[in-house]
């Protein structure tokens, strides 16, 4: 059986246009192969990279006023070089194995590098936390006449500066060379290179450690990758309706009274911050978009496998160490019953993660090729403990950090925020009548 390859990502428009309009003049791209000769040949990916092969592009504002940024494109760009001898795959290209899967040529031909200038300060981009993907999309490369993620190199990244001294890095990197810890480790030892220091965290690149069994084993349910039936007719909403990007923030105020909630009934004994917020959303998104009582509705996250692996990935471990984990329920059940019983599903899908069920996940796939259906479906991404905010290029630490847009609109990301980062912004897409119902919801915090 053939690969899925996904399309390219479209940008999709805030619903909060704003009067400012970004210019962004953008030089030819170059590429940038490793500073020593690496490993060529195919660079085998694991099944649990085969699932999320989409391009993530995120941003990274630094501003300096001792600094400047005269020699900030040059500073990465050697730095790029010297860290993709230890990250060689990132300089090699998709393309399907003989056995209909991705896989990496490790041609060493490079990462591509774009320089750019933009007409206006740092300041007047604003608080990027605010979707506005019309804008920071110009942050970012996109590769021409793409069709597919064939056609786009696994690492792009542009560097935009401005009048005022600052300039922003704009990554395009694919989902099937590292989950958010592995690019958090990728782009900090970038960041170590640009400053002349070892790698903190060198990379362990041998992905077929996760490689499945033989044969392979299902030894559990998983409805992640369960269709769905749309009795809802969600499609005809979303189609009906411009999509709505808003981001919500519970404070640690919020968040202590939202875990107050799901505990009041004493059913459960206590939660967790993140099993309380995912069950709050999932509630309120299935409640504002009005999906039938009998409609089958799914909540989709990502643990973090590194530990639950007996034995545990190694530290630095290249690639995507997560697996998606599941709840089940009809709308009827998630919206009428009280707030603790979503929370118990959502504790219910974290325990069932061990290494028996992430080794059945990756058999699974190597069975089936199915991917997770994202059918009325919320696939929550935490990114609230990622480090990406402790990247240093010489520039000291970001000023901001963010995503640029959302993959998927089933999607939402939840994100640290605030100094102390002990703030979560959630940020999601909705059709314009559920993003009013929704908000509304929200306010009930």
């Amino acid at each position: 059986m053939g690969a899925v390859v996904p399309e390219t990502l479209s940008m999709a428009d805030s619903d909060e246009p704003t009067a400012f309009k970004l210019s962004v003049r953008q030089s030819e791209p170059c590429l940038v192969t490793p500073a020593k000769e690496t490993d060529k040949g195919m660079y085998f990916l694991s099944n649990l990279d085969q699932n999320i092969a989409v391009i993530i592009q995120t941003i990274y504002c630094f501003k300096s006023e001792e600094i400047g940024n005269e020699t900030a494109s040059d500073v990465l760009k050697d730095a790029l070089a010297k860290v993709l001898v230890y990250y060689y795959p990132l300089s090699g290209r998709l393309t399907i194995s003989a056995d209909g899967k991705l896989i990496v040529n490790c041609t060493g031909e490079g990462a591509v590098f774009v320089e750019a200038e933009a007409d206006c300060d740092l300041k007047d981009i604003g608080d990027i936390g605010k979707p506005d993907p019309t804008t920071l999309g110009k942050l970012v490369y996109n590769t021409p006449g793409a069709k597919n993620i064939l056609e786009i190199p696994p690492m792009v990244a542009q560097v935009t500066k401005f009048k005022c001294g600052g300039f922003i890095l704009g990554l395009s990197l694919n989902h099937c060379m590292f989950d958010g810890l592995a690019a958090m480790e990728f782009v900090n030892s970038w960041g170590e290179m640009a400053r002349d220091l070892q790698l903190s965290v060198p990379p362990f690149t041998d992905r077929m450690i996760l490689r499945s069994r033989v044969p392979p084993k299902i030894s559990n349910p998983h409805n992640e990758f369960a269709e769905i039936e749309d009795v809802s007719d969600t499609s005809i909403l979303y189609s009906d309706e411009p999509l709505l990007y808003k981001s919500f923030t519970f404070d640690t105020s919020r968040l202590a009274h939202l875990k107050q909630k799901a505990t009041e009934d004493g059913v459960l004994i206590n939660c967790t911050t993140f099993e309380a917020l995912s069950a709050f959303v999932w509630k309120s998104r299935t409640e504002a978009l009005k999906l039938e009582q009998n409609q089958q509705t799914k909540l989709l996250f990502a643990v973090d496998g590194r530990s639950k692996f007996d034995p545990p990935l190694p530290k630095g471990y290249f690639g995507n160490g997560i697996v998606l984990t599941n709840s089940l329920t009809t709308s009827g059940e998630l919206v009428k019953k009280p707030l603790s019983h979503a929370v118990e599903l959502v504790k219910n899908a974290v325990k069932m993660v061990d290494d028996e069920y992430m080794r059945s996940a990756i058999d699974f796939f190597e069975t089936t090729r199915m991917r997770p259906s994202l059918t009325a479906t919320l696939l929550i991404t935490t990114w609230s403990k990622l480090g990406f905010h402790t990247t240093d290029f010489g520039w000291g630490a970001p000023v901001q950090s963010g995503p640029v847009s959302l993959p998927e609109r089933e999607v939402s990301l939840f994100l640290s925020h605030g100094k102390q980062r002990k703030n979560i912004s959630v940020l999601l897409g909705l059709p314009a009548t559920a993003m009013h119902k929704f908000e509304e919801l929200m306010d009930t915090i």
